[in-house]
């Protein structure tokens, strides 16, 4: 019996250890994420006169990394109005990025609301698996219809890019780029 303590030990403190090490390369990988995507960025292309305000928001303490996205400005000349949740999660080796949009345009990063959606809003999430690429992240929603209710416009499949101080989300298909640059970093709301 103690033969058998003596071998097994170690291996389940090998096990373990390899788990624990997996698990944190995962959540540095989420908090480099949210730190790329927190802070303001302005659009950068011709017709993009769009701001994104991303901020972190604390909505379930088993989420630490949510942000409040809250989209405003001109796209050519359509105005753009929206809002919503992006949660980061691990999931295994992979890092979830889902934006679940708040079509009440009332709520906001501080609302009660924050954190509580309709069926509606739940059923037109968006979700799609990041990847490590360069000194950033990309990631591809996953089919032409998939986040069309979730982000006003985005028929056919796209591509998320984010870098240090830079965004960047195409059209799959067609390449239209719309490109964000960082213009001012919020402080960490936690």
């Amino acid at each position: 019996m103690t033969r058998l303590l003596r071998k097994t030990i170690p291996a389940l403190v090998v096990l373990l250890s390899a788990q624990m090490l997996l698990a944190a390369k995962n959540d540095d990988r989420v908090y480099q994420i949210a730190s790329i995507l927190s802070g303001t960025f302005e659009g950068s292309t011709p017709g993009n006169r769009l701001r994104l305000d991303i901020s972190t928001i604390t909505v379930d303490p088993n989420h630490p990394y949510d942000l409040f996205l809250r989209v405003s400005g001109q796209f050519e000349k359509t105005n753009v109005q929206q809002q919503g949740l992006i949660r980061l999660e691990t999931q295994g080796n992979d890092i979830y990025f889902t934006y679940i949009p708040h079509f009440n345009p009332t709520v906001t990063a501080l609302s009660m609301d924050a954190g509580r959606f309709t069926e509606r809003e739940l059923t037109s999430a968006c979700s799609f698996v990041l990847k490590p690429k360069g000194d950033g992240f990309v990631g591809d929603t996953l089919g032409t219809t998939t986040c069309a209710l979730a982000m006003q416009g985005a028929f056919g499949k796209w591509s998320l890019e984010l870098e240090p101080g830079n965004l960047r989300v195409q059209n799959v298909e067609t390449a239209e780029t719309l490109r964000f640059g960082l213009q001012s970093r919020k402080e960490a709301k936690k």
